[in-house]
């Protein structure tokens, strides 16, 4: 059991009491959603001062829900672009203030790129590039931050896609996330590779994953065991990996993430 991997979970820090027992008891990692939200990020203090207290005594790794509402990280349009570059910033300051190490941005890539990314010869470059400028402000700061910027697969349905982000940045502070529920949605409406094959081909670049159940027909977030994700190659993607990336349960009900995790314990494939 003591080899198995710990898992983490994402919870709001209202949530943060009932499960601080169980935060504690490993250090789990920890992601807080709220500071996605525009509103929250304008204000963010009262959430971050409820965080601290309730993790006063907890170790494990922070992470935070990057904004995304609204806005994709490719925009063209400059000014657009200042927009998400000011939301990104804020988050920045409220992983400062919390001492979070993590920001889980989200993918532009969906299936349409699949079949039309390479209508022109430079389409591919210049997606590549339109990320780069809107995140070359967070890439600069979180480098000297000390926060790990990871892009989550949303719609996407080519692992190629982002990895060629992260390569062209060539930054310590940006590397990939895999939503198993993401990916398996994709592999079954969209035909895109098996979730495993999302994980093995981020390979070191993976620092993140969300750990959910699905049905691949919608974005479920059911608690595991309730769909039909299979999480044995899951996990035995992730034991070919050696960066240690974060795993953290992501599920509509965050009152069941203990009971998500119990059952990977029971397949004894994490703890």
């Amino acid at each position: 059991m003591k080899d198995l991997p710990i898992i983490g979970a994402q919870l709001t820090v209202l949530d943060l009491p009932k499960h601080r027992d169980w935060l504690i008891e490993k250090n789990r990692d920890l992601e807080l959603p709220e500071f996605c939200m525009a509103d929250i990020l304008a204000a963010p203090d009262p959430f971050i001062d409820m965080a601290k207290k309730a993790l006063d005594g907890w170790a494990g790794r922070l992470g935070i829900h990057g904004p995304f509402s609204g806005f994709e990280l490719d925009t063209r349009d400059k000014e657009v672009r200042a927009v998400v570059q000011r939301r990104i910033g804020q988050a920045l300051d409220a992983a400062e203030k919390l001492g979070a190490t993590q920001m889980v941005l989200h993918s532009p890539y969906d299936a349409w790129d699949a079949h039309n990314l390479d209508n022109k010869p430079n389409d591919r470059t210049r997606r590549v590039a339109a990320m780069q400028e809107t995140l070359a402000p967070a890439l600069k700061r979180a480098e000297a931050q000390g926060v790990e910027i990871v892009i989550e697969n949303i719609r996407d349905v080519d692992p190629a896609h982002r990895a060629a982000l992260i390569e062209a940045a060539d930054s310590p502070a940006l590397k990939l996330s895999v939503d198993v529920g993401h990916a398996y949605w994709a592999h079954v409406s969209e035909g895109a590779p098996a979730v495993d094959r999302y994980i093995s081909s981020a390979g070191e670049a993976l620092g993140h994953v969300h750990l959910q159940d699905a049905d691949g027909y919608a974005d479920r977030h059911w608690c595991l065991g309730e769909g039909t994700i299979p999480f044995a190659p899951v996990f035995a993607a992730l034991a070919g990996i050696g960066n240690n990336p974060r795993l953290i349960v992501e599920i509509n009900e965050f009152g069941r993430v203990q009971e998500a995790v119990a059952h990977l314990r029971a397949l004894g494939l994490g703890q």
